[in-house]
């Protein structure tokens, strides 16, 4: 998909075309949900949240400025549906996995043995866990962060933050999770000379 029929379904979707929008829905439905289902607890949930964050964009393209990219405040807006969705369970934890790059974590390239496979299960359970453990203004950013790797500004658009705020939420949240794994005995940082693996926690 290119720039230029995305651009041509936004302006006509702004202009109250349903077909054009439903072509926009089709396009990001994957990327959002996927973005909700770390931020919930449970599919249902995400999923009610996804349809939130489409609605409110359906509602909210005239007012949308094209300052950003469609996606950045798509992004911006499922965020907000997720913590407004939790917030009517009564739920503040979420369910979201790490890129193993950005924590510096030591996972092997190629295909691992059994015995290697097995450790790298338990240390993404680990990860699991400690994220869930995060107060939600750190876990969002990370998501937005290793997950679907918006940078710094595109984050700070998305969560109505300036720079330095997501900045310090991101060097917080890894804190604090690194925190997490060591005391769980399932971290260990690498030497600074040594490469890490990119292959994150499916």
């Amino acid at each position: 998909m290119n720039d230029v029929q995305e651009q041509t379904w936004l302006a006509a979707a702004r202009q109250g075309d349903p077909e054009a929008f439903a072509e926009l829905v089709r396009l990001y439905e994957k990327r959002v949900l996927a973005l909700t289902l770390r931020m919930c607890r449970s599919p249902e949930i995400a999923a009610e949240a996804a349809q939130e964050a489409f609605l409110a964009a359906w509602q909210g393209l005239k007012f949308f400025r094209e300052e950003s990219r469609f996606s950045t405040w798509l992004y911006r807006l499922a965020s907000n549906a997720c913590v407004d969705v939790l917030r009517r369970e009564g739920r503040h934890q979420g369910h979201v996995s790490l890129e193993d790059e950005e924590l510096n974590l030591d996972v092997p390239s190629g295909l691992p043995t059994p015995q290697e496979e097995a450790e790298r299960r338990e240390l993404c359970e680990q990860i699991e866990a400690g994220l869930q453990a995060l107060p939600p203004e750190y876990r969002s950013v990370l998501i937005l962060r290793e997950l679907h790797q918006l940078r710094y500004d595109e984050i700070a658009e998305a969560m109505d933050l300036d720079v330095g705020t997501v900045k310090s939420r991101i060097s917080r949240g890894r804190k604090r999770l690194r925190g997490f794994l060591l005391a769980s005995g399932n971290f260990s940082p690498p030497p600074a000379s040594k490469k890490t693996g990119k292959e994150g926690c499916k």
